[in-house]
């Protein structure tokens, strides 16, 4: 992978924290519990994504809802139904090699965005999670994008 080199780049103790308070709280709790807390955060299911920052190149951690597609994690770039992309999808395009925690396993990764004929069913099945998914793609113009992460370590 050219752009890690190991696990233990994405675990620094010095990785900023989100400026958002309950998605830094949600990280802190999940990190410090070894994922016994923030996995399961009000009724859903989370993972922490820890991408490469597209203009620092540092490491950029975020919790996010993710569904299972057999051995592989399903995400939903919605921010919130916005008008623009989240900072953690505009990474990983940039940089696709991610590690990501599920509770206590830890695992590197790539990330890509499914194409138009894998999008459907992937967004059926996170819209199942969480369905409030439905109602952001109603709300914006901007295409939401559907992200598969597939493991590589």
């Amino acid at each position: 992978m050219s752009d890690m080199q190991s696990m233990a780049e994405f675990e620094r103790d010095d990785m900023p924290e989100s400026p958002t308070g309950w998605v830094a709280k949600h990280v802190r709790a999940y990190v410090e519990s070894d994922g016994r807390e923030g996995h399961l955060f009000q009724g859903l299911t989370t993972l922490l994504l820890t991408t490469r920052g597209r203009k620092s190149g540092q490491p950029r951690r975020t919790a996010l809802i993710y569904a299972q597609d057999g051995d592989r994690y399903v995400l939903v770039g919605s921010n919130g139904g916005s008008s623009h992309h989240p900072a953690w999808y505009l990474n990983l395009i940039e940089h696709p090699e991610v590690a990501v925690q599920v509770g206590a396993d830890k695992l590197l990764a790539r990330a890509r965005t499914a194409t138009a004929q894998e999008k459907p069913a992937l967004w059926k099945l996170a819209a199942s999670a969480f369905p409030q998914y439905d109602t952001y793609q109603a709300t914006t113009d901007r295409e939401i994008p559907v992200v598969i992460i597939e493991r590589v370590s």
